[in-house]
C-alpha cells in the first residue's frame, strides 16, 4: 500500500514550460482521499515551491534546496547549513571560473553579486522567488543551505569537473540540470530528507513512490521501493529506477499515480 508519493519538480512534475499538470489538483485530491501524503522534493528554493502551490488548499510537504530545507505539518528542519568559512572559501575559488554565476542560497533568500546579465536573472527567477543582488557575497549574513552554480555553455564539461576537484572532500556535489550545479554540506540530499519524512510519518520505503529525472534525484530514488525515472531522465537515473514513466511533457507523473491509485482501488475491492 502506497502511503507517500514524492516528486521532483523541473523535468519531472512540471512540463517544459514550467507548468503544473492540468489535472494536478484533481489527482492531488484523489491522493488525499486514498490517504497518501504528497511530497515535493526539489533543488528550488522553499519560497518558490510554496508560491507554486498557493492556488489551492493542501498539506503538501516540501523538500527544498536539494534537502537543505524541509517543511511539513508546520515543522521546519534546516539540514546542515554550510560553515561560513567553507562558504567564503568556495565563493573565492568559484569566482575564478569564467562565465559562471554563483548563487548563495540562504534560509532567508538567495543572493547574487555584481551586475548579473538579464539572461541569468531570468533563469534565476524561475527557481528563487526571494532573491537579491548584493555588492559582495562575502558580506551576506544568513544560514547558507547550498551554493548553486550556473553556466549556460560548459557546466558538465568544464565547470563540474573543476568544482568536483576543488570540493570533493566534505561536500555533496550534484548537477540538477545541464546548466545548474549545486554544492551542499556532505549528507545533504533529497534521499536523506525523504528518509527523515518517512521516519517522522511512520512510512516505510516499500510504502513510498518517487519520481525524478536528474542526478540530484539519485539518492531519493534509492530510498524508495517504487522508484520512477521519467522517459526524459538522465541515463544514470534510468539505470537505478525500477520503473520508467512517460516524459514530463506527456504527464508521466500523473499517469503513473492514476495507475497506482487504480491498482490500489482494485486491491481494496477484492478484499471487501
Amino acid at each position: 500500500m502506497i502511503k507517500m508519493i514524492v516528486s521532483d519538480m523541473d523535468g519531472t512534475l512540471l512540463n517544459s514550460n514550467k507548468h503544473l499538470p492540468s489535472d494536478f489538483v484533481e489527482v492531488y485530491q484523489l491522493m488525499k482521499t486514498a490517504g497518501i501524503r504528497f511530497v515535493v522534493a526539489s533543488g528550488r528554493q522553499y519560497y518558490t515551491l510554496v508560491d507554486e502551490f498557493a492556488h489551492f488548499d493542501h498539506d503538501i510537504a516540501f523538500v527544498a534546496e536539494n534537502g537543505g530545507y524541509i517543511n511539513w505539518d508546520n515543522e521546519t528542519r534546516v539540514n546542515k547549513p554550510m560553515k561560513a568559512i567553507d562558504a567564503k572559501a568556495m565563493i573565492e575559488q568559484l569566482r575564478q571560473i569564467p562565465e559562471t554565476n554563483i548563487v548563495l542560497c540562504g534560509q532567508k533568500g538567495a543572493y547574487v553579486e555584481g551586475q548579473p546579465s538579464d539572461k541569468f536573472m531570468e533563469e534565476l527567477a524561475k527557481y528563487y522567488a526571494r532573491h537579491s543582488v548584493v555588492s559582495d557575497l562575502l558580506d551576506v549574513e544568513d544560514d547558507i543551505l547550498k551554493i548553486a552554480i550556473n553556466n549556460f555553455e560548459q557546466l558538465e564539461t568544464v565547470v563540474y569537473p573543476k568544482v568536483k576537484a576543488l570540493f570533493k572532500q566534505g561536500f555533496q556535489i550534484s548537477t540538477s540540470s545541464p546548466i545548474w550545479l549545486d554544492v551542499m554540506s556532505i549528507g545533504v540530499n533529497k534521499g536523506n530528507a525523504v528518509q527523515l519524512l518517512q521516519k517522522e510519518m511512520g512510512i516505510s520505503p516499500e510504502e513510498t513512490m518517487a519520481f525524478g529525472d536528474y542526478l540530484n534525484d539519485y539518492e531519493m530514488l534509492q530510498v524508495v521501493h517504487h522508484s520512477y525515472a521519467m522517459e526524459n531522465a538522465h541515463p544514470d537515473i534510468k539505470s537505478i529506477a525500477r520503473n520508467i514513466t512517460q516524459s514530463n511533457d506527456d504527464n508521466g507523473v500523473m499517469r503513473a499515480i492514476r495507475k497506482q491509485l487504480a491498482t490500489m482501488s482494485e486491491t481494496e475491492a477484492r478484499f471487501d
